[in-house]
């Protein structure tokens, strides 16, 4: 199989990209940048590299004999219908329904839960192929109206638009330039948002994104006449972004900035028609320190999520005319395990706790003792849980590796559930089983890992592997089923997720551990896993590969060029691949916080030593590497994907190829048509059992 893969390897072209003198001295370092022109994206000749790498990259992977075997597979597994968990607005029922291979869910109103319901709204209809999503909705206080985002192409850019809920018409407001936040309604015919700039022509997917300032919107006017309700020129690149409290008595603003560390401030609000321009908030935190969120309040008295002197967060409650930190209460104290989220419905507090990174909901009154639990199928992942106070029934979806996504109608009169829709999905999951597992990383830290695979898999060290990680960011990786990986676990694969250092499945202080200086760590983690599994007999070398996106991405570009040797395949996908300059561009900025800046000197040094663009070495093998992006992610913009992928193929020896995957009409992974995503998963599986002399 060697000698078919070099003969095959031998032949494969890659576009001919120019190089230039293009050096930065930072702090004495001189650091040469010699693919820079790719940052371009509106050049002709950035346009001609990408339909040219294109090319090849199609061409590879038409060649691959099962490719279309699988791709078939995949559309034959999707084809089944799904749904959301339904919400009660007003006197009806939402849910979003897919009868299964439409290319986005459409959102249906009921009268009733067992009513068939009619189409509210269908985002099929906003595009020919697919490729414009929605992106958010939120209604009037009175249930009148509802508010949606799309987004174009994948982009994080949003426009809204408003509809007569009875009628199903649109009235003429739009609003425009919007990303990240929603819209948050104040009174019956109005309501807040945060918008930035216009872009300059030719800079809206990369140019940096400044001044995001809050309005607010009236029905029936233009958008220029939005009230502004909150600016801070002398801070242009902190996020600021609020929403009411359900009872409309403050507009809460969180301001950052970044990714983590908050400062919070409140709005009184009395009617629509008192609200001035630029009033006067009350300053609740300044500091940036942590991280604070509000549920809900009580009056004047605000219940918020916190992780001040709780790095597995607690919440408290803050008295909006004593907002000293001192003045703050408990209202449930800091656990074991981490606080996600809290929500109040029908006089109870539903909090989330993670538990070695699974889901666990817990009940308590609204004085903080504990009533009950809600008994979960298994270890996994709950999504919902979400209402108002008056509610008594709460809808949720449970999700795990081997629990395909269903819906659970939860009564809080009996503390009991029942299923709602169970997914039709064409899988057995009695033939499967997930582990859980904690590994030495390389400083001696226990690391979780979840390893899902069949259950009369044998171990005979040469299972096709698919280690798959984020580590960073505060965010968790938690239990979910995936259509896609059926694939990979019925040709006798195995799917590992590590939960890595920088992620917040065991709170702040796992955070820090793997952020700024401490970056490294989160790489030896994964590293660290792909060891594991080869000691523990699930694969070897020559069967391991390793994925992830975003930051994912980063960390897949970085442990392939620190440790080559490990893996046999590699998708680093919309990465933050170019560390020194990931701040000049979109939203980049907001990410130093994380990460640190190359315009300091201690964080260059830091950033210097892991950026994969830059540790790329001449003449090494490295993995079997396909480079995945898209031309409208204005979050991690392509240039990180572009400048990479082009240092790795001049560096790359040996017969593993290096392709890059430019995917258009799409972003930074949200809002993908469901072709989009078939075809996605169609290239990634037979790319991977290609490059592993696998034949399907």
């Amino acid at each position: 199989m060697k000698e078919k893969e070099e003969k095959q390897q031998e032949g494969l072209q890659y576009p001919e990209t120019r190089k230039e003198e293009v050096v930065d001295d930072y702090f004495g370092h001189q650091v040469d940048d010699p693919y820079r022109w790719l940052e371009d994206d509106n050049s002709a000749e950035t346009k001609a590299w990408v339909e040219a790498e294109n090319k090849v990259t199609h061409n590879y992977l038409a060649q691959i004999p099962f490719r279309e075997k699988i791709k078939a597979r995949l559309t034959e597994l999707w084809d089944y219908p799904k749904v959301s968990a339904p919400f009660k607005k007003g006197n009806y029922y939402y849910e979003f329904r897919n009868t299964g291979l439409q290319a986005q869910s459409v959102l249906y109103q009921l009268e009733g839960l067992q009513s068939e319901g009619k189409v509210f709204l269908d985002p099929n209809t906003f595009s020919e192929d697919g490729t414009v999503s929605l992106a958010g909705m939120a209604f009037s206080d009175d249930n009148k109206y509802m508010a949606y985002g799309i987004s174009r192409g994948g982009s994080d850019w949003n426009e809204w638009f408003v509809m007569d809920i009875e009628s199903q018409q649109l009235l003429n407001d739009k609003i425009e330039w919007t990303k990240f936040g929603g819209v948050s309604w104040f009174g019956e015919d109005g309501f807040f948002y945060t918008k930035f700039p216009q872009p300059k022509e030719g800079e809206a997917l990369s140019g940096a994104n400044k001044n995001g300032n809050v309005y607010y919107h009236k029905l029936g006017t233009v958008q220029s006449a939005d009230l502004l309700i909150w600016e801070d020129p002398a801070n242009p690149s902190y996020y600021n972004f609020g929403a009411t409290t359900e009872d409309n008595k403050f507009f809460v603003l969180n301001q950052s900035k970044g990714t983590h560390g908050e400062n919070l401030l409140v709005l009184p609000l009395s009617t629509p028609d008192k609200l001035v321009a630029k009033p006067r908030f009350i300053s609740i935190v300044s500091d940036f320190e942590n991280d604070h969120s509000v549920l809900d309040n009580e009056g004047n008295t605000l219940i918020v999520r916190t992780n001040y002197q709780a790095p597995n967060y607690r919440l408290v409650k803050i008295n909006v005319s004593k907002p000293a930190k001192d003045q703050w209460t408990d209202l449930l104290p800091e656990g074991e395990s981490v606080l996600q989220g809290a929500s109040i419905c029908s006089g109870k507090l539903f909090a989330s706790y993670l538990q070695d990174a699974s889901d666990r909901i817990y009940i308590f009154d609204l004085e903080g003792n504990k009533t009950g639990e809600v008994e979960l199928p298994t270890i996994g992942s709950v999504g919902g849980f979400g209402g108002k106070r008056e509610d008594s029934e709460i809808f949720y979806s449970f999700t795990s590796y081997t629990y395909p996504s269903s819906v659970f109608r939860y009564d809080v009169a009996t503390n009991t559930s029942t299923m709602y829709k169970q997914s039709e999905v064409k899988f057995n999951p009695a033939d499967y089983e997930t582990k859980e597992v904690f590994y030495d990383s390389k400083d001696g830290e226990k690391v979780h890992m979840f390893i899902t695979h069949r259950k009369d898999l044998q171990l005979d060290g040469q299972r096709p592997t698919l280690l798959y990680a984020y580590g960073g960011f505060n965010i968790s990786l938690t239990p979910s089923f995936s259509v896609a990986n059926i694939v990979l676990l019925e040709n006798g694969g195995v799917f590992c997720v590590a939960n890595l250092r920088g992620g917040g499945e065991y709170g702040e202080e796992w955070h820090k551990a793997g952020m700024l200086l401490n970056k490294q760590n989160v790489f030896n983690d994964f590293i660290a896993a792909g060891e594991y599994l080869i000691q523990s007999g699930y694969t070897s070398k020559e069967k391991l590969a390793i994925r992830g996106g975003s930051n994912g991405g980063l960390l897949v570009g970085a442990c392939m060029v620190q440790r080559p040797d490990l893996f046999k395949v590699a998708f680093p996908a919309v990465g933050v691949l170019d560390m020194l300059r990931y701040h000049k561009f979109t939203v980049g900025a907001g990410w130093a916080v994380e990460y640190g800046s190359s315009d300091e000197e201690e964080h260059f040094n830091n950033l210097i030593k892991y950026s994969p663009y830059h540790n790329l070495k001449p003449n090494t093998e490295y993995p079997a590497t396909m480079v995945m992006t898209a031309d409208h992610d204005d979050r991690v913009v392509p240039a990180h994907s572009f400048k990479f992928a082009a240092r790795l193929q001049e560096y790359q020896t040996g017969s593993n190829p290096v392709l890059i995957n430019i995917e258009t009409q799409a972003g930074h992974g949200a809002g993908k048509s469901t072709q989009q995503v078939i075809d996605e998963y169609a290239d990634i599986w037979s790319f991977m059992f290609y490059n592993m002399g696998i034949d399907l």
